[in-house]
């Protein structure tokens, strides 16, 4: 059987049950766009070199101790999770660089650099991410999946349909009416997400 055709799972459970190629597989099939998606969160290649063979230690460590991914979640978008808190963790570690963070669940990825914000103005910042949060979480199940997807894994409406097994059209049809019905929500709830 071609590698290529072996899925995630497969080669996951193949790994779990002793075979160590198969995370070699794993890292070789998703390196080029797991780096890509470290390096627009940290801007830095030397760093995103660690923090992805970092992300794949805690994998290893996670897989040898029973606790791995939502088969629901599939393995890509739990690395990328991994990866993403990783280089959270390194913007922590900075107190100069400011950022928002959502929650773990769905984050939006902005970063605020501005070191003169004011406390009350992170506060606002912090509650309208929050009410975008709770906004999202009110979509039909499929619409916030493909959201998610979309958003916080920047995947490509081919990779949704793919993950989802749906075709593109699909994927862009249940796009199109998570942001409708997210405009519908916000007036009905009338949450104010623009701040100054």
């Amino acid at each position: 059987m071609s590698i290529n055709v072996i899925k995630d799972e497969q080669l996951v459970q193949s790994y779990i049950n002793g075979k160590d190629n198969s995370l070699n597989i794993l890292i070789n099939r998703h390196r080029q766009r797991l780096m890509a998606f470290i390096i627009s969160k940290v801007k830095d290649q030397s760093l995103a070199e660690d923090i992805f063979q970092e992300t794949f230690l805690k994998v290893i460590k996670a897989l040898k101790q029973g606790k791995h991914y939502n088969e629901q979640g599939k393995f890509l978008p739990w690395v990328m999770r991994i990866s993403y808190n990783l280089s959270m963790d390194y913007f922590r570690k900075i107190k100069k660089t400011k950022f928002i963070r959502s929650n773990t669940e769905f984050n939006i990825f902005d970063f605020v650099k501005d070191t003169s914000i004011s406390m009350e103005d992170e506060l606002v910042n912090k509650k309208v991410l929050e009410d975008v949060k709770n906004i999202i979480e009110k979509l039909p199940v499929e619409q916030k999946r493909v959201l998610k997807m979309r958003y916080y894994f920047n995947m490509s409406f081919h990779e949704i349909a793919e993950d989802c097994n749906i075709s593109i059209n699909t994927a862009l049809g249940r796009m199109r009416y998570a942001l409708i019905n997210l405009r519908k929500i916000i007036k009905q709830d009338g949450v104010v997400l623009s701040v100054n």
